[in-house]
């Protein structure tokens, strides 16, 4: 009997693989020689470099970068197990957590810690990057992270905006010089893991719909608004890139748009993404039963979260799937029309959040949840409830 495991983080309580290995001690409770292939998930957001190293075997690599603020930060980014593949999550150098609250200022804010984390990965000889772009601070439509990556901004005069130059200044931009961008950008994949459709300006676009969370009033939206859309202008008539429309460009303060203009890259849903690197449907082949699970499951688990993606798998395979959360919302029934399994919570008596939430004893749960949850399974294959391991 073949076991795949592929649950996503419990935020704030255990990691994917931590979720792993308290299922495998509590299924091996039971079948304790049945195969079991871990293969931590998540969705492209927080905690995808975690997961993936974790999946594959990778490691991590540590940079001091610029920080949001331009004041230095450390930053870490994962290579994963094939040695080619970086991961990169933005948020690790220009993330809003980066900025204290009453010094959030878009105009500000910039991107160039996160190409100096491009450019460490083309430093460690990878050719594929996949960067999630959630949780940023910035809003300078990925110009700070060009101009790490030797592109050049240049105002009416011809003299280059401000290093590391936030939203503000791109209402000043006038030209782009790319004949300095670093070589290897070229041949390199970028693969961005964007869940959002927002354009790069307008109501719908960055300024308006991220700006107030990162710090700007009515009269910044509109002048960082003003200044993407000149951004837009400037690449299109350089560059030969549109960008103003394309579904996601106003992910993360534009830096979605910045990544396609200077990149080359693909806009790609998170879970698509992980899923590939992953190679989930490589390693559930064959498999007799495939679980996953998050620390909330609710019907909204269905657009996009992890567990979705693993579902997804499941049913191309051919192979059964059940979840284990932490909580299971009323309306997560629903959930089986899409193709879920039976739903389990770790909670089995009344415990608060806080108790649950602990690491050790989040661990116990988990472990006992996949235990009872198989022992389930395995009744259903067998009247007597027994099961060949």
């Amino acid at each position: 009997m073949k076991i795949v495991l592929a649950p996503d983080s419990f935020k704030g309580s255990l990691t994917a693989a931590q979720v792993c290995a308290a299922m495998e001690e509590g299924i091996r409770r039971f079948l304790p020689h049945v195969e079991i292939v871990p293969a931590p998930m998540a969705d492209g957001g927080e905690g995808t470099v975690q997961s993936l190293v974790d999946a594959t075997g990778g490691d991590f690599v540590f940079e001091a970068v610029t920080g949001p603020l331009g004041g230095s930060v450390q930053a870490r980014f994962g290579i994963l197990g094939d040695g080619q593949t970086a991961v990169i999550e933005m948020a690790a150098a220009s993330g809003l957590p980066l900025v204290p609250e009453d010094q959030r200022d878009p105009r500000e804010t910039t991107t160039y810690g996160t190409g100096e984390l491009i450019r460490a990965a083309l430093d460690h000889d990878c050719t594929d990057l996949i960067v999630g772009i959630g949780g940023s601070a910035t809003n300078d439509a990925g110009a700070g992270m060009a101009q790490a990556l030797g592109v050049r901004l240049l105002d009416e005069a011809g003299q280059p905006l401000r290093e590391g130059c936030g939203g503000g200044e791109l209402s000043r931009l006038a030209r782009i010089d790319t004949s300095g961008i670093d070589p290897r950008i070229g041949p390199a994949r970028f693969h961005v893991a964007c869940d959002v459709d927002n354009p790069l300006y307008g109501p719908r676009g960055a300024a308006y719909v991220y700006g107030p969370q990162k710090g700007a009033d009515p009269q910044m939206v509109r002048e960082l608004d003003a200044s993407l859309r000149n951004f837009a202008e400037v690449v299109q008539r350089d560059l030969g890139v549109d960008v103003a429309d394309i579904p996601g460009a106003g992910a993360a303060g534009g830096l979605g748009a910045g990544l396609v203009a200077f990149c080359g890259a693909t806009l790609e849903p998170g879970i698509d993404i992980v899923l590939e690197a992953i190679d989930l449907a490589e390693k559930a082949q064959g498999a007799d039963l495939l679980i996953t699970g998050e620390g909330a499951i609710n019907y909204q688990t269905a657009f996009g979260k992890a567990p979705s993606g693993a579902v997804r798998v499941a049913r191309q395979v051919g192979c059964p799937n059940l979840v284990i959360a932490g909580c299971v919302d009323l309306e997560a029934n629903q959930l089986h029309e899409q193709g879920f399994g039976p739903l389990f919570s770790i909670c089995n008596e009344p415990i608060s959040l806080a108790e649950a939430m602990e690491p050790q004893r989040a661990h116990e749960m988990v472990a006992l949840a996949a235990e009872q949850a198989v022992r389930c399974f395995c009744l259903g294959r067998s009247p007597e409830g027994g099961v060949s391991s």
